[in-house]
């Protein structure tokens, strides 16, 4: 009896492992500082990863995790040791409710304020004052999250894009509120003219309420998006720990009682019964039935399993009562191993730094210095100007830098492009995953469920000589009909849909893993493998020996029926291709992209499948432990690999990938440990889920060049004075409708498939 047991993966590391979560994170940027601060540790290799807002540090010598910890606070942020262990929560995704709040209400006093401002035709009587009590909460509380965040840096040392959008932001709103207060803006009845430079005189009726309310609107909306794409990152652990039991029968003196999966102790022993998951991995000690591992192993056929064979906790029973006795409970069971694979290898992905945030490196001080320069330069280099002059300018510099279109780059296009997505079946996780896509040039693709249907289907029928291939058939699939069996039910399927009619069966009798018998039309039928045929006598001719040989040698399951001292037939029962599975390889190599088959199955089924559909490189007989190092095996060799795959046992390997892509047909845990999930079961959906992730970072690299080339031109027209703010805010919405507009393009992305 053979049975594929799923054997512990925990890694063997001499240097011990420390994992933080990390709170008050921002940009990339932040992410970057808390790095360079811990592997300045003497014995500490640290990574960060902003996405899931975790820090992974390996340490030697006496660095405890308190130091660690007192390291990220040092510099600004909030640390706390990460048990993976513990139930794993979601703080991203309250972090994403909270921005949406203030987005909201900020985006509903924002529009009368900016329409205020730029149609002349809204200037009622006092409109300044009513812009400025609709402006104050966005620019206060809405923008809260901003000024924290430049709080912290400026404490630190540090400056960020939060800097500069805080004080451009405060600095609109507090010449606004001096020329409301202290100028003449505040006069009823004035209304505002339009002037390409400023008016000399003219600054203290100049207001910028607009502008400091809609930066804190754009960017809301920005980290918003940000905030959900971490929060979906953490769900493939979440979904993970929901699969397994959460209570068990446990055997006490004989009697059942029922406990709480955590209270199950190494040595209990458990029952299970049909339909129930099994709740720890465990030896079976008692009854014999048909267990479902393909949330596992991703293979189709329940494995057969009896006395001293292993079952792995979170699979189905899908046969009789089993009694097992547990073997490894807790953070060992195999479940958790691959829990913590997720985790590991989501935490070593190599840090994507959006192009916005390695820029503002250079472009915030850069700018901050600029407007100090302007201040100082008009104020010693033109003293017959008013200092209002030096101040108009500066304020234009700030405002003018305001990094609206640069907030509004990555969002816009990502949720112009994700909408698209969703409707052609294609999910994109977030920003962070676009730019492995134009990198990526192998393609692995886990065979069951993904390259196939990844359900057992009747392929075909060989009857012997002188033998009703429709007679063979029906008493074949009357007897089948009787069973539950995975193969069984195939057999039963395929009759029916070759219009065969099936006959009541008597004294019908299961020999579990090797076959059935019965009488069909008062004939004695046996079906099942050949030694299960041989020990009743019945003899096997060449030609269908040789049938069952081609079945097995193209990684099909061959099942012989007989009845009158001979077999008569071989019914071979596989896992079929897709009928668009070998279109999609086309595509997949059109992208440039080179395709590789991962099988926990058979080299033989694996070489057959990869025949069929045109790819020449195929890895067979992996675990779940063994594809992710093959995953790395590839990228060891240079290459930027994507994975394509459904099951449980492709997570990991989902998220070692430099890019994952997910069938949607799969299991949650695939999905949610993917970059990208295919929510067709078509494979053709993956060409396009790469076209489209290419396409959107194109458009993203298009929106941030045409900003930053905004910015550039327009800071020193601000810097001399030729450039009135009020023409700089309207500027800068002119650049967002810009990056917007273009982001919207990508509405017209088609379906290769469709033509």
């Amino acid at each position: 009896m053979t049975h594929t047991t799923v054997p512990s993966l925990r890694a063997v590391d001499d240097a011990p492992t420390v994992d933080l979560a990390i709170t008050g994170m921002t940009c990339a940027s932040c992410a970057a500082r808390i790095e360079d601060r811990l592997n300045r540790v003497d014995g500490v290799t640290a990574t960060v990863n902003f996405a899931t807002a975790r820090a992974t540090a390996r340490t030697a010598g006496d660095v405890s995790a308190d130091d660690l910890v007192a390291e990220v606070e040092a510099v600004g942020y909030g640390a706390a040791v990460d048990d993976p262990d513990a139930e794993v929560g979601d703080p991203d995704a309250e972090e994403a409710r909270g921005y949406r709040t203030r987005l909201v209400v900020s985006a509903l006093l924002t529009v009368p304020v900016v329409l205020m401002a730029m149609v002349p035709a809204l200037q009622v009587d006092g409109w300044q004052w009513i812009s400025l009590a609709l402006a104050t909460p966005v620019v206060t509380w809405g923008a809260w999250p901003f000024h924290r965040a430049t709080l912290t840096n400026l404490r630190h040392g540090a400056a960020t894009m939060d800097t500069l959008v805080s004080m451009g932001v405060l600095a609109a709103y507090g010449w606004s509120l001096y020329a409301l207060l202290l100028g003449d803006a505040g006069t009823i009845g004035l209304t505002h003219g339009v002037s390409l430079r400023p008016e000399r005189g003219m600054a203290s009726q100049q207001i910028y309420l607009e502008v400091a309310a809609g930066v804190s609107t754009f960017l809301l909306a920005g980290r918003t998006a940000e905030a959900r794409a971490r929060s979906r990152s953490g769900a493939a652990l979440r979904a993970l720990m929901e699969m397994g039991a959460r209570d068990v029968a446990v055997l006490r003196d004989g009697e059942e009682v029922r406990l709480p999966v955590e209270q199950l102790g190494v040595g209990d022993r458990f029952v299970v019964r049909p339909g129930e998951k099994v709740a720890t991995d465990g030896t079976v000690v008692d009854g014999t039935s048909a267990v479902d591992e393909s949330m596992l192993t991703g293979e189709p056929v329940p494995v057969e399993v009896g006395p001293g064979d292993e079952v792995t906790g979170a699979t189905v029973n899908a046969g009789g009562r089993l009694v097992v006795e547990a073997t490894r409970v807790g953070s060992d069971t195999a479940l958790a191993q691959i829990a913590r694979l997720v985790r590991d290898a989501q935490s070593g992905k190599a840090r994507v730094q959006r192009l916005a945030d390695r820029v503002s490196a250079v472009f915030v001080p850069a700018v901050l210095v600029i407007a100090l320069l302007t201040l100082t330069g008009w104020l010693l280099l033109a003293p017959d100007e008013p200092a209002t002059a030096a101040f108009t300018a500066a304020v234009a510099v700030l405002i003018i830098a305001c990094p609206c279109a640069l907030g509004l780059a990555t969002p816009t296009a990502l949720m112009v492009g994700t909408g698209r997505g969703a409707q052609l079946g294609i999910l994109i996780k977030g920003p962070e995953v676009l730019e492995s896509t134009r990198a990526v040039d192998t393609v692995v693709l886990d065979k069951t469920g993904t390259v196939t249907t990844g359900e057992m289907e009747l392929a075909r029928v060989v009857a012997d000589e002188d033998v009703d291939e429709a007679e063979a058939l029906r008493r074949a699939g009357s007897l089948e009909d009787a069973s539950e069996h995975p193969i069984a039910r195939a057999v039963a399927a395929g009759a029916r849909a070759r219009g065969v009619a099936l006959a009541p069966v008597e004294g019908f009798a299961n020999a579990s893993g090797l076959g059935v018998t019965g009488a069909v039309d008062g004939v004695e039928v046996v079906v099942g493998r050949q030694r299960f045929l041989a020990d009743r006598g019945l003899d096997v001719s060449g030609a269908l020996e040789a049938a069952r040989e081609d079945a097995e040698s193209a990684g099909a399951t061959p099942v012989l029926v007989g009845w009158d001292g001979a077999a008569r037939a071989v019914l071979v029962v596989a896992d079929t291709v897709k009928p668009t599975s070998a279109e999609a390889v086309a595509g997949l190599r059109e992208l440039g992209l080179r395709p590789v088959l991962l099988t926990g199955d058979n080299a033989r089924a694996g070489r057959a499948v990869a025949a069929e559909v045109g790819i020449d490189e195929v890895v067979a007989e992996v675990l779940p432990a063994e594809k992710v190092d093959a995953v790395r095996r590839l990228q060891d060799e240079g290459r930027v690999v994507a994975v394509v795959g459904d099951g449980v046992n492709d997570a990991a390997a989902l998220a070692q990938a430099d890019l994952g892509l997910a069938m949607g047909t799969g299991t949650d845990v695939a999905m949610e440990a993917s970059d990208l999930t295919l929510v067709r079961g078509d494979l053709r959906a993956a060409v396009d889920a790469i076209r489209l992730a290419r396409r959107t970072l194109s458009t993203i690299k298009g929106n941030l060049f045409w900003a930053f080339a905004y910015n550039v031109a327009a800071l020193p027209l601000a810097a001399l004075g030729l450039l009135n703010p009020m023409i700089a805010g309207a500027a800068m919405a002119a650049s967002s409708v810009l990056v917007v507009t273009n982001s919207l393009r990508l509405r017209r992305f088609r379906s290769s498939s469709t033509g």
